[in-house]
């Protein structure tokens, strides 16, 4: 059993964490890939930013002056085959999978311990915030759509790869700025030794999640989030 003595804040991943790592590869990735085309000739603010971002970031990568929706699109199927973590593919994802769970196709998968600890350390007077390479909007999505209701009522904040990325020190830090928190005050959850490590570096307590599929390689491991009382 691992204590929560002295934390106001809990900072958790999602994919391996809160849920399923196959829920994301073998669900929404191909639902994304499956209908992503379909957003060639959407007209938006989003999605105009999306090609704008996806063009830059090519541009500045690989000196590369793409032409054409075509040609960005190959480029995101490209990012979505690698499991690139670059926000253009993740707000384009976020849109996608926004229509499938607006349609009833998609359902969030969330670990059956998760919900009642969410009560749990919201009742006790712990502040629930979301740190995913998924954009805002997805994750958003997955807990508002979840297999256990609306989770959204329990997270006061959301930080995605805007904030920088899950394995540099500097994100933590920025995390904790915009929380307004001393570092030893949260607790980052994360299946990932790296992102734990980035973490702990920054200051912030941390907890890996050993789901089935991952190796147990943190000072501080639990099975699940009934282990953190």
């Amino acid at each position: 059993m691992k204590y929560l003595d002295g934390i106001r804040w809990i900072l958790t991943d999602i994919e391996g964490t809160t849920t399923e790592v196959s829920f994301v590869n073998d669900t929404l990735f191909p639902y994304f890939r499956f209908h992503m085309n379909e957003w060639k000739d959407v007209d938006s603010i989003e999605m105009n930013a999306v090609l704008s971002q996806t063009k830059a970031l090519v541009l500045e990568e690989l000196g590369i002056d793409l032409k054409g929706k075509d040609e960005l699109f190959d480029k995101l199927l490209q990012w979505s085959l690698e499991d690139r973590k670059v926000t253009p593919l993740k707000t384009f994802q976020g849109l996608v999978w926004e229509e499938g769970y607006r349609s009833g196709e998609l359902k969030g998968h969330v670990y059956n311990d998760v919900k009642p600890s969410l009560v749990r350390w919201t009742d006790s007077g712990i502040k629930l915030s979301i740190f995913s390479s998924g954009s805002i909007a997805a994750q958003k999505q997955l807990f508002g759509n979840s297999s256990e209701g609306d989770l959204t009522k329990y997270f006061s904040a959301y930080f995605d790869t805007t904030t920088g990325m899950k394995r540099d020190v500097l994100t933590y830090e920025l995390i904790l700025q915009q929380l307004n928190a001393s570092a030893n005050s949260v607790l980052f959850l994360s299946d990932v030794h790296q992102e734990l490590e980035a973490a702990d570096t920054a200051g912030l307590c941390t907890i890996q999640l050993v789901r089935p599929g991952t190796e147990a390689n943190w000072k501080i491991c639990v099975a699940d989030f009934s282990e953190i009382q």
